[in-house]
């Protein structure tokens, strides 16, 4: 058996064009097979091929000591991370292998291009403020962060930002792009303290995977609810004036956050579905195979309309075997998100809230998505809703229907939506009390 960490990589890549997903599944360690199966990688692997289109060059592979959580959640020494860097016909990915000595794969992951370069939005002010390095929770998930403090005489308001759903980094960096960067840059030079942080699915990416048990709540509110006090013990942040803004699946458990944390002033959602998340796959896969359509597209379709069915059904249980339900989350996973209902916790809440949507986007979308929080809240005097027209759902303005390829594209979130945000926190600068010597604990 091959055991030279770069020939391994280099050929499970190949495999995976080639369609031999049964062949990579055999070489899944068994912690790694008992939650990925070869459908499961299948349907993944398609799901990209549609959005960026088939593979046209495989680069050389890149191949370094895996970092030491990878190892203590493997139980396992002398892993090697590989990364072979893809071209597609429109974007560049990196495919990331943690490799063992006996040749199997640990982990397997898709990450942004290796030579993507971001660059700061017009609007940054980088002078006015300063960024410090902090950890955010504690114990073996803590994850590492960063402070964006505005330069002056506080006490400023301050936000900590959560991410959308998947392994994203304190920047939500996806390929050139990072709009959570853009959101921390443009609000700290707008004079808001903005604490943003790695998701703990990124930085202990198979820690997560080896617990079957693990759920959206515990993928986001730790970690939020220690952030949101990190920020209100720093002399200079208000602890009575501390937000939480969360895109996407962020937005979606923002309200969650907010509930297990009172002391939270108010919310901004951008983008938050409120569609079930497995309906909502269904209805992103079939409108990508209406943008590349072919046998491959119709496959995804149809596997991901199986898995959704079983999310559904009565059947399903901690006990689902991963491979058979969604984006490979577990069983407990997703009956964590079916109970959960993102507009009545928002609801039950007494707190303002700013919640905006693109008018372009696909993916959480004005008819399935914002018509739920508007049903829901709009008849609150405390809640805003904006709805930015020509923006796609990573908040990239543009023209025409949005698809995949934008986000291959070097972008910026859309300046007024950082203005909104800023402006909707300005006003609110004195008006909330809170006891704050107690919430500088």
């Amino acid at each position: 058996m091959e055991t030279d960490p770069a020939a391994i990589a280099t050929a499970v890549v190949e495999m995976a064009r080639n369609g031999r997903f049964a062949d990579i599944e055999k070489m899944f360690a068994p912690p790694l097979r008992a939650m990925v199966s070869a459908e499961t990688l299948r349907v993944a692997w398609e799901s990209q091929i549609l959005r960026i289109g088939a593979i046209s060059a495989v680069g050389a592979p890149i191949s370094e000591p895996a970092p030491k959580n990878w190892a203590a959640a493997t139980g396992k020494a002398g892993l090697v991370r590989v990364s072979v860097p893809v071209t597609y016909e429109r974007a560049e990915l990196t495919v990331v292998m943690s490799v063992d000595e006996t040749g199997l794969l640990q982990g397997l992951q898709i990450a942004p291009a290796l030579t993507e370069q971001w660059t700061p939005p017009p609007y940054a002010r980088r002078k006015s403020f300063d960024e410090h390095e902090v950890i955010v929770g504690a114990g073996e998930l803590a994850v590492p962060g960063t402070l964006s403090l505005p330069r002056g005489r506080g006490p400023w308001p301050g936000v900590v930002l959560l991410g959308g759903g998947g392994p994203f980094d304190r920047d939500g960096t996806s390929g050139p792009n990072k709009p959570l960067k853009d959101l921390a840059w443009g609000l700290a030079g707008r004079g808001v303290a903005v604490l943003r942080f790695d998701k703990v699915t990124c930085t202990h990416a198979d820690q997560v995977a080896a617990r079957p048990d693990f759920t959206m709540s515990e993928e986001y509110i730790p970690h939020a609810v220690a952030a949101i006090h990190l920020l209100q013990r720093h002399p200079a942040v208000d602890a009575g004036r501390v937000y939480v803004v969360g895109h996407s699946m962020g937005g979606k458990v923002a309200p969650r956050v907010a509930a297990a944390e009172p002391s939270v002033a108010g919310l901004v959602l951008l983008a938050g579905d409120t569609q079930p998340m497995h309906h909502a796959a269904v209805r992103v896969v079939r409108h990508l195979a209406t943008v590349n359509p072919g046998p491959a597209a119709q496959a995804a379709v149809e596997a991901i309309t199986r898995q959704a069915a079983l999310v559904d059904s009565p059947d399903l249980s901690a006990a689902t075997p991963t491979a058979d339900l969604p984006f490979g989350f577990s069983g407990a996973y997703w009956l964590d998100l079916r109970g959960y209902d993102p507009v009545a916790t928002a609801a039950a809440l007494d707190k303002p809230m700013l919640i905006l949507q693109g008018g372009r986007d696909y993916q959480v979308t004005v008819k399935d998505d914002l018509s739920r929080w508007q049903a829901g809240l709009a008849h609150r005097p405390e809640v805003t809703i904006r709805v930015y027209d020509a923006d796609d759902h990573m908040f990239f303005s543009g023209t025409g229907p949005s698809t995949p390829a934008d986000y291959g594209s070097p972008q910026h979130v859309d300046a007024a939506v950082v203005a909104d945000i800023a402006d909707w926190l300005a006003p609110r600068q004195g008006k909330i009390t809170r006891l704050v010597s107690s919430l500088k604990r």
